[in-house]
């Protein structure tokens, strides 16, 4: 096992940040928003083949001033950049600016940053879903404890109901029974 643990490391132009120090930890890990952006910034721009006058024209464009010099030293670490700056910049770049401000080892991968958001917010949702269900279902459990004789009738009527349910979202999602097998001699059946 390896121990890690983080340490702030010292000043730099930038500022200081928390490193994890380690056995792998070379290269370290960059905890800092501000970090992820200065790279970030310049994937995206040298990805569309952008030069920092390029980049500065856009950004001049679209409302957000600023001077190629400028550009350079935020890659570089030179400079920090304000929340409008970044703004700009995911705007540009046609990104949001959660994403724009991700890990750099994810900053080529936007589609993987949407991705992983999709990813945290259905289980976000799944896990509202399966909270209220739980309250639902203990709901209906006190009530039936208090009336016993129609214990029976409303759990066939439960099961019932999420059969049906289940079976509507299974047709929703892959389509009637034996749909995929049509498909299959469809393709096998001999062309005229």
């Amino acid at each position: 096992m390896v121990d890690v643990f983080c340490k702030w490391q010292g000043a730099s132009t930038s500022g200081r940040r928390w490193v994890v120090v380690g056995e792998d930890a070379v290269q370290g890990v960059l905890l800092s928003g501000e970090e992820n952006v200065a790279v970030r910034i310049r994937l995206e721009r040298e990805a569309r083949g952008w030069s920092t006058n390029a980049l500065s024209d856009r950004l001049n464009e679209a409302g957000f001033e600023m001077n190629p010099s400028a550009v350079w030293r935020i890659e570089n670490r030179k400079r920090r950049i304000n929340l409008d700056e970044a703004i700009g910049f995911a705007e540009v770049f046609g990104l949001e600016l959660r994403n724009f401000v991700g890990p750099p080892q994810l900053a080529a991968k936007a589609r993987a940053m949407e991705l992983i958001d999709a990813v945290a917010d259905t289980f976000r949702e799944s896990q509202r879903a399966n909270a209220e269900h739980a309250r639902a279902r203990d709901a209906l459990d006190a009530y039936l404890a208090e009336h016993p004789d129609i214990r029976e009738e409303a759990e066939v009527m439960v099961s019932n109901a999420i059969a049906q349910a289940s079976a509507s979202h299974l047709m929703e999602t892959y389509g009637p029974p034996g749909h995929e097998h049509e498909e299959e001699q469809d393709d096998s059946a001999p062309q005229s």
